[in-house]
């Protein structure tokens, strides 16, 4: 994957730990979630229900669905139990720079 397909969504000392932030890439909803000392990147739509997880709680490097809750693995995007059954996409996440001002990159293609 070339460098050019990252696109900068934020600086690591704007994302609050375990509160996701929406960021639309190409036109993907994408929530980026800092958490357990690293930054996922997951399609910010419920497979189960078309609603908005970045609006979900985020615990033990999953996020749950505010609707029904569904909950998810940021590492893989595989539902952890129902009701949903199908995974949502999860992105490669790329850090440039140290500290709080550090760049957060985030690929969909």
């Amino acid at each position: 994957m070339s460098a050019d397909t990252f696109v900068r969504v934020a600086a690591l000392g704007d994302l609050e730990e375990d509160t996701p932030k929406r960021v639309e890439i190409d036109g993907t909803p994408v929530s980026v979630i800092r958490t357990e000392g690293e930054v996922f990147a997951i399609n910010d739509i419920c497979s189960h229900a078309n609603v908005s997880l970045s609006e979900g709680e985020v615990e033990d490097c999953s996020i749950e669905c505010w609707l029904h809750g569904s909950s998810f693995d940021l590492r893989t995007g595989k539902p952890n139990g129902l009701p949903a059954t199908r995974p949502v996409p999860v992105y490669p996440v790329k850090i440039e720079g140290e500290g709080p001002e550090a760049t957060v990159f985030v690929s969909v293609t």
